[in-house]
Parts: structure tokens; sequence; C-alpha cells
């Protein structure tokens, strides 16, 4: 959805008497990305070739987003909250976190937010998320919960915010602390049951993440250490375990002869009977192109495959610089 589509009601805008900064001013630094990507891209089947999101700036012409706005876009376009368009650049992603950068091509004139302590935010404390837009696309909330995040393209985070009401456009949005500081960076909308009810959440990636690693994704555009083994492959949870849902074209684990359908018994021995278990248990088998030995359930009884693994950005395309 488009956030010119965007109706946040009133009552989950923010009111600016019951904050201590400049709302405003703040949510200046978020701005709107749009994306296009070509369409024989590894990630355009999953993703589209046309994305839209939002990214806050946090340093001179830097803004950070989530990766999968971004990720093999040959063209983006920055636009500011005064209604301006930059150019920008995907200048790196991290697998592990999920964050993404971009390089305005031009000048921005938007001052940067400051990152904040997003290890010391508690459960129960007000925060903004926002998309670009100003005011009108940001909502009060609260933190609801911090804990492990597992995904199903391979991916964990161990502690993740999630954050209610969610916002209707939440990828790459900025949530922000009771400080006006930068806490994280939107990536997910779930949906919890509780008695009945249900309650959609946002999941955001906390800056703290970034730390470590910015200066890396800055000058190198990537982490400096060995890539994850990477599978190939779409794995889903319930009651009885972790389920092949789909495989990468091409991929790994496609390659190796796992199926679609296929349960994951073990992986090197390892029992795995949830995704965080087995993203960890894949991790742990060493960097990129080690092998991983998977027990497969199947009708027939259970098999065993070893997968070569991979480094998943190289089945990825590296846009050149216009």
């Amino acid at each position: 959805m488009s956030k010119d589509e965007l109706d946040i009601p009133e009552h989950l805008r923010p009111d600016p008497s019951e904050w201590s900064f400049d709302i405003d001013e703040t949510l200046s630094r978020v701005v709107t990305l749009r994306s296009h990507v070509p369409a024989d891209a590894f990630t355009t089947r999953a993703l589209g070739t046309e994305r839209e999101g939002s990214g806050v700036v946090i340093r001179d012409g830097l803004v950070l987003t989530i990766g999968y706005l971004v990720t093999e876009a040959e063209q983006i376009w920055i636009t500011t909250a005064d209604g301006r368009v930059v150019p920008g650049h995907t200048l790196a992603i991290d697998q592990e976190t999920g964050f993404g950068l971009v390089q305005a091509l031009g000048r921005l004139d938007v001052p940067p937010v400051e990152l904040g302590d997003s290890e010391a935010l508690r459960v129960g404390a007000p925060v903004l998320l926002a998309a670009g837009g100003g005011r009108a696309q940001a909502i009060s909330g609260k933190l609801v919960a911090r804990q492990p995040f597992a995904g199903y393209w391979e991916y964990l985070i161990e502690d993740a915010l999630f954050t209610a009401p969610a916002h209707p456009s939440w990828g790459g949005a900025g949530l922000f602390g009771p400080d006006g500081k930068l806490m994280g960076i939107g990536s997910l909308v779930l949906q919890q049951g509780e008695e009945g009810r249900r309650l959609d959440l946002n999941m955001v990636v906390p800056v703290h993440r970034l730390s470590p690693v910015l200066n890396d994704l800055v000058t190198l555009g990537r982490v400096n250490r060995p890539a994850r083994p990477w599978l190939g492959l779409y794995a889903t949870e319930d009651d009885e375990g972790v389920a092949i849902a789909s495989l990468a074209p091409g991929g790994p684990a496609e390659k190796s002869g796992v199926r679609s359908g296929d349960r994951v018994l073990s992986v090197d021995g390892a029992v795995v009977t949830d995704l965080a278990e087995m993203w960890r248990a894949v991790w742990g088998c060493g960097n990129a192109g080690a092998m991983v030995k998977l027990k497969l359930g199947r009708a027939r009884g259970s098999r065993e495959i070893a997968v070569v693994s991979a480094d998943r950005t190289s089945f990825l395309k590296h846009p050149r610089m216009h």
C-alpha cells in the first residue's frame, strides 16, 4: 500500500503536548524511499520490482532503512518531508540485521537524527513509529515486547522490538523513543491472536545492532567478517516442528535435493523444533561454503542430505553507481 493511500486515524497520531521533544522537527528526519529493481533480480519474485517505504537520515546524506526495500535496486528516489526528490544509491545491506544504507546522490539538507539507546528501552515505554510524511504518517504507541524473532528467509534477530498499535506502512519506518532519539527501523507487521482477538504488532530492528557494524558498512559496503552459511530455503514452523515451504531457484538446498514439504528433523546432528533453533544450528556449521548436514522427514521415512552452503550476497545483483 502506498503511503498516499494511508489513513491513520487522528486518535493514533502523536499529540505534541504529550512528548518532551519537537515532534515535527524529529519526524522531518524521516524520508520516503522508492526503488526500482530489475525484473531479472534474484529478489524480484518475492519482493517485486517497485518497492516503497521509508528511511531515517542518520548522517549527512546517509539514510538508514530496512534492506529489502533497496536490495538489488538500480534506481532509488528519496523524498524529503518538504517534498524534494533526490536520487540515491544502495551503499550497503547487512544480511544479519536486515539494515540497509542508502547514500543520497544530491543534497538532502536534512539534519541527522541521534541514535538512541535501544538496549535500555523498556517494555511499556511510549514510542512513535513514523513513515515519511510527517505527523500524519506517525503513530503513537508502546513497546509491547522484546524477544527473539525468527524469519522464514534464514533470518534471526535475538532481541527484536515489538510495538503496538501497528503502523500500516512499516517498512523502513523510524521508531523513536520518549527522548526523540532513533530506537529502531520497522521491518514487519505480525498478527498475534489473544483470547479470540487479533493484535497487530510491528517488528522493529533495534539500532544497537547497527552500532558495531556501521563504520564497516559505510567504508566497505559490507561487514568485515565472513558471511554466514546460506541454504536458499524458506521454512515454516508449526506444532510438529519445521517444514520446508519453498526453495530459492538455483540455491544450495535445491541443488542438493531438498524438496518443498520436507520436514527438518536435525541440522548437523542437532534436533531442531523451531526456526530459531534451525538457523542457529545452520550458522553454527561455520562460514559460507560450509557443509550443512540436514536430516529430513518425508512420507516414506527420513533422508540425510548434505548441502554445501553459499554466501547469500553472491546471488544478488550489485547495482552500478549512476
